[in-house]
């Protein structure tokens, strides 16, 4: 006789009449068949890879449990009332006996090797009598799992002599035979590829009503600026935007930094206007303008700068300068991505307008129509 080592032993809560070992917690309980499909058996199912589904005749309460490791096959004792083998090989080095949901779980030192698992069990019937006094405490029912490394082989019911039993063994001889590995391997893959589907269908419908209704570019999702800010104005002029050519996308940027200094009254003072020639023809900015607080400053202390103020678009704002709201126009005409340049001088030539930004963007799409084509579908 080969070296035995107790891997577990003692009394586990059960419940539903069952618990298992497990060694695939990502795939164990996602089998379309059950585990005891094509076996004799129906004490110890071992249709379902790297997991085995044990069953007692105790619906709920304690029952005793060891599990053994021997070298070799152990002798059979037939003092045992009920007693199957299977074989079962584990899909991971994480092996455990586990309770049914999640109310214990104990390790169980098995190497992914192909085992004999032999399945006795004495006390079936009378604990599922005596059940009440079970629940109070009492250990009547009693399991031995003892594994040893064999190839494997078909499921064999060595004894059966309780009802609790043969009524089990019905219900295993009942299920139709379980796929093969392959067969089960294609249905994983096909769930997998539907969830993958499934997972980019939402994605879609999310990023459909993210960005007004349309899917949006990979370019446009990654533009930074205020594309959000266009998004919410209108997700149709931004789409529009996307699609055109980088020198038609400088064009409106420019369009709209002027616009915006229009209507803020940037374009009439002296200072700011060789800016605004320089920001038209792609130049650098000329000082100040390469000193931003030093704008602001002397925006603040010329009273030649307008000093107008605009209710915003949205109306939980208070009312804002507009000179200070067209002012990133000009820096967003020069910048380095034109995608990036036209939404942010749009936008900002949009709050510089305020409420009636609508009237300013239909403007736009009047002045590059052809540029920009039809509008896009109305935004959800």
């Amino acid at each position: 006789m080969g070296s035995i080592r107790t891997l577990f032993s003692g009394d586990v809560h059960v419940c539903y009449s069952q618990l298992y070992v497990v060694s695939d917690p990502d795939g164990w309980d996602d089998t379309p068949y059950d585990p005891r499909a094509g076996q004799t058996s129906g004490l110890c199912g071992a249709a379902v890879p790297g997991y085995l589904f044990l069953t007692t005749g105790l619906h709920t309460g304690p029952v005793g449990y060891t599990v053994e490791l021997h070298e070799t096959e152990p002798d059979l004792d037939e003092s045992w009332e009920e007693i199957a083998e299977v074989s079962f090989r584990p899909a991971s080095d994480e092996v455990s006996l586990e309770l049914w949901g999640g109310d214990g779980s104990f390790p169980l030192a098995l190497d992914q090797v192909d085992h004999r698992v032999r399945h006795s069990v004495s006390g079936m019937d009378e604990a599922r009598e005596r059940e009440l006094e079970c629940l109070d405490g009492l250990v009547i029912e009693r399991h031995l799992l003892q594994f040893w490394p064999a190839p494997p082989a078909r499921d064999r019911l060595i004894k059966q002599t309780g009802d609790s039993a043969a009524y089990w063994h019905g219900i295993a001889r009942k299920q139709p035979q379980p796929p093969t590995p392959e067969e089960l391997a294609e249905s994983r893959r096909l769930a997998r590829a539907e969830e993958e589907r499934a997972a980019r269908r939402r994605e879609e419908e999310y990023l459909r009503a993210e960005w007004g209704g349309q899917l949006p570019s990979d370019r446009l999702r990654n533009v930074g600026g205020n594309v959000w800010g266009m998004v919410r104005l209108d997700p149709g002029l931004a789409h529009a935007l996307d699609r055109s050519a980088p020198a038609q996308q400088r064009a409106v940027a420019r369009w709209a930094m002027r616009r915006a200094a229009e209507e803020a009254g940037l374009d009439r003072v002296d200072w700011i206007v060789p800016a605004l020639e320089a920001a038209e023809r792609g130049q650098p900015l000329p000082a100040p303008f390469d000193d931003q607080g030093r704008v602001v400053d002397r925006m603040l202390a010329d009273p030649a700068v307008p000093d107008t103020t605009v209710a915003p678009a949205d109306p939980a704002h208070p009312a804002i300068r507009q000179q200070f709201l067209a002012l990133p126009a000009l820096t967003a005409a020069i910048e380095d991505d034109p995608l990036q340049a036209a939404l942010d001088a749009v936008f900002a030539a949009a709050v510089t307008v305020g409420r009636d930004y609508a009237a300013l963007l239909a403007e736009l799409r009047e002045r590059f129509a052809d540029e920009l084509g039809p509008p896009g579908p109305p935004s959800p």
